[in-house]
């Protein structure tokens, strides 16, 4: 490849261009002709060796007043098209236009992912640059994906917070209080009962949900060919991404599904710096883009949003039933659905949730707080990332935990950064005890063992405990008192069926009471709720899987 300073478009030298002569086919262009266009459920790539080739974003359909396109790019000799979402599956953002006559090599893009699955140099090459591109989409033309609606919307932001977790370009139009967003509502013949609304390459979303717009781009099962995997992995979190990364790099046919948006509850962390590999620290958005990216690489396939309902055995698979009613199989399956915050014992809690109360801080929810002071109720590292990152960006932070200090429960480094920051107060031994607000939230109490004070914030962020999401497999595998998932040597006799009889053997690292069945993560009992841990008990687990079909079969 020759050196480029800009990694999303850099220029194939001779040898890489023959690979790709030997799996494409040559094709002439003309001035005006479309190699894809911005909507189109699947595209190829293309590699240009002669001629221009403009990546245009089109405002027709977008709601623009004056329907202009915009170029992204202009790709010449050397170059080659393509996006994340040539390996992701997803409908195309943009349009690739010709606009000086030529001639390009035409690939398939099955042809595409094995060259990068096979050719390590090229295959680093184009996974760089396709991630660069998308990083670039992100700002440079969030446009591609329009958002329409209120910010005391509780349905606005889950669409927010679904569309930022996927890592996809959007930008986000608030018509409350802006005269022309409003005219544009009107002009698109939008009634207020339909918002939110979502306007993706021309076409329009109403009612909007992270379902439906999952289901148009095409990040559901719906979209895939077979239902029926080596094993399937429920929970896109740190270990069902890790147990992707290796179980499809080993071979296995793997698919993963999450409820929201791969990354768990290390997605919504605005900084993790304990982590090993990343001495000045990586967010958790980055973190998950990156392993969703290398699982894709090796050929996993990941959908969402995707809530797993139940679990049963037929014809020899392990069959995970979905919310809307469709079942995908799997030889084997793990499950990473981790755990989910639970929530303050407090009165008309939910009618502030998602719209004043919040369990993730990310720039999302930074950006609905503007600079108003917020509080953060826990005591665990995840509510500590979550002060610094708010007093960072200029909100003042009042840290609520019940305990007489952080010590116990918070890293070390996260307690000396929350004691070290001006904009940070912390209220030990103390509790909410109720929300005010009208339109949104607008003051907690906080009692103690000196009375109730009353503080004004515009949000409140909680992360108190949290409670495994195994309501799924009651009655498919053996739970602990707290509803965590038994695994291995966890697991008592009284716990094992007849079913370990025929199999004349005891179960394998992270299998649970059902032969076949797999936990990892915060979901296990007994697990280290950290990031590294659960990497580690996904990828490992991998292993067991293997041991486990070798078994089967």
């Amino acid at each position: 490849m020759t050196p480029n300073p800009n990694p999303a478009f850099p220029t194939l030298d001779a040898p890489a261009i023959a690979v790709f002569e030997t799996v494409g086919e040559r094709r002439a262009t003309r001035v005006g002709d479309y190699l894809y266009r911005a909507g189109d459920e699947t595209y190829d790539f293309f590699v240009v060796l002669s001629g221009e080739v403009d990546i245009v974003l089109d405002g027709s359909g977008n709601g623009d007043a004056d329907d202009d396109e915009r170029v992204i790019t202009r790709h010449g000799a050397g170059a080659f098209l393509g996006e994340l979402n040539l390996l992701t599956g997803q409908r195309v953002f943009l349009s690739a236009r010709v606009t000086g006559a030529g001639m390009v090599i035409c690939v398939p893009a099955d042809e595409v992912r094995r060259v990068i699955a096979t050719n390590a140099r090229l295959g680093d090459t184009i996974v760089t640059s396709f991630m660069a591109r998308r990083d670039g989409l992100l700002t440079g033309a969030a446009s591609s994906i329009r958002l329409l609606g209120s910010r005391f919307s509780v349905e606005t932001h889950a669409m927010r917070e679904y569309l930022t977790r996927s890592h996809l370009p959007h930008e986000w139009l608030d018509p409350e209080g802006d005269e022309s967003i409003d005219r544009m509502v009107d002009q698109l013949g939008i009634a207020c009962r339909d918002l939110p609304v979502a306007i993706v390459s021309g076409t329009i979303v109403l009612q909007a949900t992270p379902g439906k717009v999952a289901e148009y781009l095409g990040l559901t099962v719906a979209r895939l060919p077979d239902r029926c995997f080596d094993v399937v992995i429920v929970g896109g979190g740190p270990a069902g991404l890790a147990a992707s990364v290796y179980g499809a790099s080993e071979g296995l046919r793997t698919l993963v599904v999450d409820t929201l948006a791969p990354g768990g509850q290390a997605g919504t962390s605005s900084r993790l710096e304990n982590y090993l590999g990343f001495p000045t620290g990586i967010s958790g958005a980055d973190l998950a883009q990156r392993a969703v990216v290398q699982a894709e690489r090796f050929g996993a396939h990941l959908t969402s949003p995707c809530t797993a309902t139940s679990l049963h055995e037929q014809s020899g698979h392990l069959v995970v039933g979905l919310a809307d009613g469709t079942e995908v199989g799997g030889r084997a399956v793990i499950v990473a659905t981790g755990a989910r915050y639970r929530r303050l014992p407090v009165e008309g809690l939910t009618a502030w949730e998602g719209n004043g109360v919040y369990y993730a801080a990310t720039e999302s929810e930074a950006r609905a707080c503007g600079s108003g002071p917020v509080v953060v109720v826990g005591g665990g590292n995840s509510a500590g990332q979550a002060a610094a990152f708010l007093a960072d960006h200029g909100n003042d932070v009042t840290v609520v935990v019940r305990r007489p200090d952080l010590h116990v429960t918070m890293s070390r480094y996260l307690v000396d950064r929350i004691d070290g920051h001006p904009g940070i107060t912390v209220r030990a031994n103390s509790t909410i005890t109720a929300l005010d607000g009208e339109t949104t939230l607008r003051s907690v109490v906080i009692s103690d063992a000196y009375g109730a004070t009353t503080l004004k914030c515009v949000a409140l962020f909680s992360f108190i405990g949290a409670a495994p999401v195994t309501e799924w497999l009651v009655g498919c595998a053996a739970l602990d008192r707290a509803g965590f998932v038994l695994t291995d040597r966890s697991l008592a006799a009284a716990h094992l069926d007849q079913r370990w009889d025929v199999w004349n053997r005891q179960p394998l690292p992270y299998e649970t009471s059902h032969p076949g069945l797999f936990a990892v993560g915060d979901v296990r009992s007994g697990s280290t709720k950290r990031v590294a841990a659960a990497v580690g008990e996904g990828s490992a687990a991998v292993r067991s899987v293997h041991d486990f079909l070798a078994f089967a079969h």
